[in-house]
């Protein structure tokens, strides 16, 4: 894994050398800016916008939904979830349904949303652009044929996707490791039915 790293870097470094001083600055900061775990999460996303080129699909996580559950106790599920990882579900919205929408066509898109109060207004404090984020997000999308997921933001390069010149205080750190967490799991087990 290092190796493959190691020649991403190496490659990078060398597309950035032969291509101008615009792509120089921004490979600097890459290497010199961003700790290594900052350049493991870029380095993650852009390896699934390489996979898939969908920006949209680099920064997010879904969970197929188990088939026969029904949406009714999915929704109870994330609800119940909520609270075990301290978080409030905070609101659903129904998006849309069609109902004679094609096998590859969404027919269906419900959201629910998640908070932990005392966490945002730290969040907010350190950077109001967070806002943009809350609260956090699970989508339910369907499609013609059956086929269900979850949809929810990766946090990753929330937490590690700056540099050191605004550190996140590390007691806000770790109370966004835990909504990460939360954010990764409620979907992920209430898709599993579990």
């Amino acid at each position: 894994m290092k190796k493959m790293i190691t020649s991403v870097v190496i490659a990078v470094l060398a597309a950035f050398t032969m291509s101008g001083c615009g792509a120089m600055k921004l490979g600097k900061v890459y290497m010199f800016d961003f700790n290594s775990q900052t350049q493991d999460a870029y380095l993650a996303m852009m390896s699934k916008l390489s996979e898939t080129g969908d920006p949209a699909q680099s920064m997010m996580l879904e969970f197929e939904v188990k088939k026969g559950l029904d949406e009714e106790e999915l929704f109870d599920s994330m609800k119940t979830l909520a609270s075990e990882y301290n978080m409030l579900f905070v609101g659903e919205k129904n998006m849309f349904r069609k109902q004679d929408g094609k096998p590859d066509e969404v027919v269906h898109a419900r959201i629910a949303e998640f908070c932990a109060l005392n966490i945002a207004k730290k969040m907010f404090n350190h950077s109001r652009y967070y806002g943009g984020f809350m609260p956090c997000r699970v989508v339910l999308v369907e499609y013609g044929d059956g086929r269900r997921y979850l949809v929810t933001m990766d946090m990753t390069l929330a937490l590690y996707g700056g540099t050191d010149k605004k550190p996140i205080d590390p007691s806000l750190f770790e109370d966004m490791l835990n909504v990460k967490k939360a954010m990764e799991e409620i979907p992920r087990l209430a898709a599993a039915g579990e």
